[in-house]
C-alpha cells in the first residue's frame, strides 16, 4: 500500500506531475483533521444517520468509553459540527448531541475527499499495470523449462 502511494505521488511514465501529485496532495492537504480521527468520524457517522443520539446511545453504539466519547463530542462541538443539548429527564441528566448542517458538511467533504483518493490510486495502479504489462516480453511457448544436467 505505501509502495502504491509512492507510485502515484511521483511522476507516473504515462501522465506528467500536475495530473497525479497535485490530486493527491489537495486531497492530503484539505483532509479535515477533526474528522479524520477514528473516533470522531465515527460520532459524525453515527449522528448523520439519525435526529439526534444521546450520549448513552453513543457510547453503546461506538462501544466508546465514558471519557472518551465526552473528550471527542466537545472537540467536535468546539469545531462546530456537533451540538449539545443537555436536559433531565426526572432527576437524571441526559445529553443529546445533533450533528449541525456544517459537520453534515464536513462529512461530505471528508468521504469526498477520500473518494478522490481512492481513485486516484486506481487510476495510479491500473496505470502501473498497464506499464508493467506493456515492457514485459510475452513468450508464445510458454515459460521454458530448464534441462538438468548430469
Amino acid at each position: 500500500m505505501a509502495d502504491r502511494a509512492r507510485k502515484a505521488m511521483s511522476a507516473s511514465a504515462d501522465a506528467p506531475d500536475s495530473e497525479i501529485e497535485p490530486t493527491i496532495s489537495k486531497t492530503a492537504q484539505e483532509l479535515d483533521r477533526v474528522i479524520h480521527e477514528r473516533a470522531r468520524l465515527a460520532i459524525v457517522s453515527a449522528l448523520a444517520v439519525v435526529p439526534s443520539a444521546s450520549f448513552k446511545d453513543l457510547k453503546t453504539t461506538l462501544g466508546l468509553s465514558d471519557g472518551n466519547l465526552s473528550v471527542h463530542t466537545r472537540k467536535l462541538e468546539e469545531a462546530g459540527y456537533v451540538d449539545c443539548h443537555k436536559s433531565f429527564e426526572g432527576r437524571v441528566p441526559r445529553t443529546d448531541y445533533v450533528l449541525t448542517p456544517a459537520g453534515r458538511r464536513a462529512l461530505e467533504d471528508y468521504l469526498a475527499h477520500m473518494e478522490s483518493l481512492i481513485q486516484t490510486m486506481r487510476e495510479a495502479e491500473s496505470r502501473d499495470t498497464r506499464t508493467a504489462s506493456a515492457r514485459s516480453p510475452k513468450s508464445p511457448a510458454g515459460p521454458r523449462s530448464k534441462k538438468k544436467r548430469t
